[in-house]
């Protein structure tokens, strides 16, 4: 049962790599180091574990799905100052098995636990060779999961007023200081810990706990980020790893989320071109009116929110957050287009919240109250736990701090930019750019170091119609890479290409089965390769 969150919910925003935004807080960044680092603190009796498997519980999910946990350091340069319990999730292999292959499925904030339980059937073919094991990171899931409380909705009141964004700016700062609070209020002792360099350190002891003397590896999204950051850390211990959907390692928030926000407003457009040829389309026929009428619908539900069956109710920017996850792939568009009519003519929030991947929940502990580290059970991850762990993220992995006099004199600037890229999706990425200001600056690793990888080769695989990560991402992040990289180039449509394309999907699975990489140059998307 899902227990009731007062005020309005928030929803899941999957903008995975090109979203940016809330806080890290608290404590400084913690240390860099690689597997040739020699005086690291003693981390041995956390790689000295095992995993024990056991039935799921607390889950809905299928019987042969087994859980478990791993404990990592909360700060890997202070690993006596406290621990972390990770969840973990695992199908057995079915076949002779050389492993196990971890899984993200990306965000930044994915909980893979509840992914695998989901959708565990699309990586059936891979339990011919391994364990298909996911966890949830850090401040993930049920791995002492973050929140920020109503943070995200003063982060959004911030940026409602156009005139108040042109004429007082600083009363936005000010409001995005209580956001910060909040998050800080709300999220416990594993906020400062929660970018991806803490991330990757926690995947080697993942790694060594399930017995492998090398990460097999498929990372969606974020995921990829996750898995660059890893062998640029570990490059001996790498095995077959695989990037799909793949982030920039270079670009900066605010143009991080320029490009998804222009690449969400692609994609919106092109169901509403495919909405507006059948009849039963909530728009309309005509296209030019249906993409106005997008605009006026959540504009009114901002101002005037409706209730759900939660108890809650749901506004113009929950919707907004519905939209984009259905806009990841086109298999989801009939199911768009009849929870949005449920939505106009009966106010039936129903459908549209089944895409939020959100729920009703109440924090896990109170505020102050630094829990025992342990896991957190379903019905107790925050409903906000995905965007407040991806605005976390993104702002610690990112080291631009824009100060109050710079944002105050470009704000005004900044919103007509992504208002004019997106009049639906500009409003809320802008805010998840502001939701950085003012905390401390996030790690320079992964601008600066994360290149030239010293690893053995790993495949990369770019979506040409990639709503999210548009495919000069995986270019660029290939050269940065170095000769580890070898690029695939998916010519379809959606976000990644592995759920999308039978051509992806064989490629990838005979790399991580076999270790047989596609030759450099490689494409997908004639019909002979996706028969």
């Amino acid at each position: 049962m899902l227990a009731k969150l007062s005020g309005r919910p928030l929803l899941r925003h999957c903008a995975v790599t090109g979203a940016v935004g809330l806080a890290l807080l608290g404590a400084g960044l913690p240390t860099v180091t690689t597997d040739k680092d020699k005086d690291e603190p003693d981390l041995s009796r956390f790689y000295d574990q095992k995993v024990t498997w056991s039935r799921c519980k607390g889950l809905d999910a299928p019987k042969d799905l087994q859980c478990g946990k791993v404990t990592v350091p909360l700060d890997y340069s202070r690993p006596k100052a406290g621990t972390l319990e990770l969840a973990l999730a695992r199908y057995r292999a079915t076949g002779d098995s050389r492993g196990s292959l971890l899984l993200n499925f990306g965000g930044p904030g994915g909980a893979g636990v509840s992914e695998l339980a989901a959708g565990g059937d699309e990586f059936m073919g891979l339990t011919k060779g391994y364990d298909v094991v996911s966890f949830d990171p850090r401040g993930v899931g049920r791995s002492s999961p973050v929140s920020c409380g109503d943070g995200t909705d003063e982060a959004l009141a911030a940026t409602d007023d156009g005139s108040e964004v042109s004429d007082d700016p600083r009363s936005v700062l000010t409001q995005l200081k209580r956001a910060a609070a909040a998050c800080a209020e709300h999220s416990g002792p594993v906020l400062p810990h929660i970018g991806t360099v803490d991330a990757a350190r926690d995947l080697d002891v993942m790694r060594q706990a399930l017995g492998d003397k090398k990460l097999n590896y498929l990372g969606f999204s974020y995921g990829t980020r996750l898995g660059a950051v890893y062998a640029a850390q570990f490059p001996g211990k790498v095995g077959r790893l695989v990037l799909d959907g793949v982030d920039t390692l270079t670009e900066p928030m605010t143009e991080q989320a320029l490009v998804g926000a222009e690449g969400q407003q692609k994609a919106l457009d092109d169901f509403i071109d495919w909405c507006a040829e059948d009849i039963a389309c909530p728009f309309g026929q005509d296209p030019r009116s249906a993409r106005d009428q997008v605009v006026r619908l959540i504009d009114s539900l901002d101002e005037d929110p409706v209730p759900t069956d939660w108890g809650g109710t749901f506004s113009g920017q929950d919707l907004v957050g519905a939209i984009s996850q259905a806009l990841y792939s086109r298999e989801l568009w009939p199911s768009l287009e009849r929870a949005v009519a449920q939505l106009v003519e009966d106010g039936d929030t129903r459908g549209v919240l089944s895409f939020t991947g959100g729920g009703y929940a109440l924090p896990r502990r109170a505020a102050g109250d630094d829990g025992d580290g342990g896991l957190a059970d379903e019905e107790d991850v925050p409903l906000d736990n995905l965007p407040a762990a991806l605005m976390a993220i993104n702002c610690a992995d990112d080291p631009d701090r824009p100060g109050a006099d710079e944002i105050t004199r470009n704000l005004g600037r900044l919103r007509a930019e992504y208002e004019e890229v997106s009049p639906v999706f500009g409003r809320y990425r802008l805010t998840e750019v502001l939701m950085c200001y003012g905390r401390p600056k996030g790690t320079d690793y992964i601008r600066e170091d994360v290149r030239d990888v010293d690893s053995p080769k790993m495949l990369l695989v770019g979506t040409r119609g990639d709503p999210a990560t548009p495919y000069r991402w995986t270019v660029e992040t290939a050269k940065r890479l170095g000769d580890a990289a070898v690029v695939l180039d998916n010519k379809g449509d959606g976000h990644t290409g592995y759920g999308s394309s039978k051509c992806v999907q064989r490629k990838v699975d005979t790399f991580l089965l076999y270790g047989s990489l596609p030759p450099s140059g490689s494409s997908c998307g004639s019909e002979e390769d996706d028969r």
